[in-house]
């Protein structure tokens, strides 16, 4: 039996599974880590964190299982995608992470856009300039902290960073690689177009793989901190996105993914390039190759609920440890007592400003329609319908672009909650479905891994092996009509606010 190892390095924490080649989850080993954020709207996380994390829960699900090294085949990485590691000629951190949510780079994001031209911009990476991809964040150190710039030998993603410790290799892999906007996503490949007009050097950038290619060996030193044995393979592996996707069996037309975690995101596979010319969707290639996914992003969605616990709900907390279980059953439990729409009172989740379909960095949370008979029941539900209604922004322009959705998969705290997955099924009045694992990413990349090492003979046919539906929740026509009337207030709640989100966004600056 050969077994892979699949590492998700996430915003929250890193968590590593080993699984055997069936995709059976053998052990699994978390480490948190918290996010810095040192000015409203700026967030960061120190790298060397990220790799502690890694190389402990590698550690641990070795050990764990038994299983001897020599039949690990290989490992496959997945991780938070658009961080902007900096590192020295001797491939020290220069500082820390700028991550996804980050927000500062609004200054950045119209120097892109003038340097190679709107539409052009678009026709090359198929997205306009986003203050959360990469290519502002390298503009906006090299504007801010020249110093770190100059002394800047390489850049590389999250979990490209992870690679360089585990291997000495400086690569990424085209799924990760398209959200930096410095690709050219149809040829796969880093574009010199952009790279001149911005005036980044390419030799600053890792290698570009496909996601099922070998990139690198585990090396001595990598070796003695995760107990694995020294040429063990590490396959290109995937932004979190797309090896969420992969474990999910995202991998052919008609299945769409709904993953809530820190933001929340619906993912359709394509098999050609397809373009929102607003940019209010992202195009980037998939983990499978000669694929690409079209993806919307809501920013602030699980992080909307952990906020709302950790600031409102501490007794919840303290009740749920007595009981052993996790807080935010009974958050379910108490929201499931409230009625569709929560009695008027409307959430929109941008907490962290919004991507889809908003593209606005400004955008704040905002409870509407509160009143004193309201309680905090009423919030906690109007924060998991708020969250679903950005979701279905999503959903909504992916089917004016001609992607149908037969089934929705949901995964993350959406896919954990039967609440929330019935309120996905009404909302976007289709079927809801979940599959035999819960691994998500780590599964995906170790699916990577296991391609990248000749196991199996491609991405489709592994996720046909080893991904199955086991749970199915409907639509119920009632509440998808309630739903319907709250989701059209929900849309208009952002146009009305628009202007007052920048106009308080001065009085911040």
């Amino acid at each position: 039996m050969a077994y892979l190892i699949g590492t998700d390095i996430g915003t929250s924490g890193t968590k590593t599974v080993l699984f055997d080649e069936l995709g059976n989850t053998i052990s699994s080993s978390t480490y948190e880590y918290e996010m810095l954020k040192p000015a409203i709207g700026w967030a960061e996380q120190d790298p060397n964190e990220w790799w502690r994390a890694v190389y402990q829960s590698i550690n641990d699900v070795i050990s764990q299982s038994g299983v001897p090294n020599s039949e690990i085949k290989g490992i496959g990485l997945s991780g938070q995608m658009h961080g902007a590691v900096m590192l020295d000629k001797h491939g020290d951190v220069l500082r820390n992470a700028i991550i996804w949510c980050d927000q500062r780079t609004t200054k950045e994001c119209v120097e892109i856009t003038e340097k190679v031209g709107k539409k052009r911009l678009i026709e090359i990476t198929a997205n306009p300039a986003l203050t959360g991809f990469t290519a502002s964040k390298i503009l906006w150190i090299r504007n801010n902290e020249p110093a770190i710039y100059d002394k800047t030998d390489k850049i590389l993603l999250p979990k490209d960073y992870i690679r360089y410790k585990l291997t000495g290799e400086f690569a990424t892999e085209v799924s990760d690689g398209s959200g930096m906007q410095l690709m050219d996503i149809t040829k796969r490949d880093w574009s010199d177009e952009v790279l001149e007009k911005l005036e980044i050097d390419k030799s600053l950038l890792g290698k570009m793989y496909e996601s099922c290619e070998i990139t690198g060996q585990i090396t001595s030193e990598a070796a003695k901190l995760t107990k694995l044995k020294v040429g063990t393979i590490v396959a290109g592996g995937a932004g979190d996105q797309a090896a969420l996707a992969v474990g999910n069996g995202i991998v052919r037309k008609g299945i769409v993914s709904s993953s809530i975690g820190t933001s929340g995101v619906m993912f359709a596979h394509a098999d050609s390039i397809e373009i929102d010319l607003k940019g209010r969707v992202h195009t980037f290639c998939h983990a499978v190759p000669g694929a690409w996914h079209v993806m919307g992003v809501t920013q602030g969605a699980g992080l909307s609920l952990q906020w709302f616990r950790d600031q409102f709900c501490k007794d919840i907390i303290s009740d749920a440890d007595k009981k052993g279980i996790d807080p935010y059953i009974i958050m379910d439990q108490l929201a499931e007592n409230i009625p569709i729409g929560s009695e008027g009172v409307i959430y929109l989740p941008y907490l962290m400003g919004e991507r889809t379909p908003h593209l606005d960095p400004d955008a704040k949370g905002v409870f509407f329609g509160m009143s004193a008979s309201h309680t905090r029941d009423h919030l906690i539900r109007a924060v998991l319908e708020g969250v679903i209604f950005s979701l279905k922004d999503s959903l909504e322009i992916m089917k004016d672009m001609g992607i149908q959705a037969t089934e929705v998969r949901a995964s993350g705290g959406g896919g954990k909650s039967p609440l929330w997955r019935q309120m996905q099924a009404d909302v976007f009045n289709s079927d809801i479905t979940t599959i035999n694992s819960k691994e998500g990413g780590a599964l995906g990349v170790a699916i990577l891994a296991g391609v990248a090492k000749g196991i199996y003979p491609d991405v489709v046919s592994a996720c046909d092996q080893i991904i199955t539906v086991t749970n199915r929740q409907v639509s119920n026509a009632s509440n998808q009509k309630q739903y319907e009337q709250y989701y059209q207030l929900y849309k208009k709640l952002y146009v009305s606010l628009k202007d007052d989100f920048k106009t308080v966004s001065s009085f911040l600056k």
